[in-house]
């Protein structure tokens, strides 16, 4: 939440809080707001059960990654920036990790339909993405 404030806070007067709205996206719907709290409560948990994913081989720290981006999405806690917020999440869990982060991966199609294919169950591709982001400058 304070990512996201941190982000917007110049542009939604309500950055950084849930939303409180039902919302959906390709005929399919998001986590509905009254759960929200509590679903990213236990992503965050797993995140902490896996130390913030930190002393991982780059393939476990990509498909673990693409776990946590899958769930944030299909959470949606926000009603707009979702997607930049979850970029720039991944982008301080590879810091953290000791990882690089090559923007240059970053294509819009690429990110969306890995978002998209996540939503509905495969992460492979979303994993993929993250691979390639943290080993293509190594």
């Amino acid at each position: 939440m304070a990512l996201h404030h941190h982000l917007f806070q110049d542009v939604y007067e309500w950055a950084g809080q849930p939303r409180t709205i039902r919302i959906g996206k390709g005929g399919n719907w998001f986590c509905y707001p009254e759960y929200i709290d509590k679903q990213m409560q236990a992503v965050f948990a797993f995140l902490e059960r896996l130390n913030f994913l930190m002393d991982m081989l780059p393939p476990e720290f990509a498909s673990n990654a693409a776990h946590i981006l899958a769930e944030i999405n299909a959470i949606h806690p926000f009603r707009e920036g979702n997607g930049r917020t979850q970029l720039t999440f991944l982008s301080l869990l590879t810091d953290n990790a000791g990882l690089p982060f090559d923007v240059e991966e970053l294509g819009r199609e690429r990110v969306r339909d890995a978002m998209i294919q996540s939503f509905d169950g495969n992460e492979q591709p979303l994993a993929d993405l993250i691979m390639d982001i943290i080993s293509s400058t190594q």
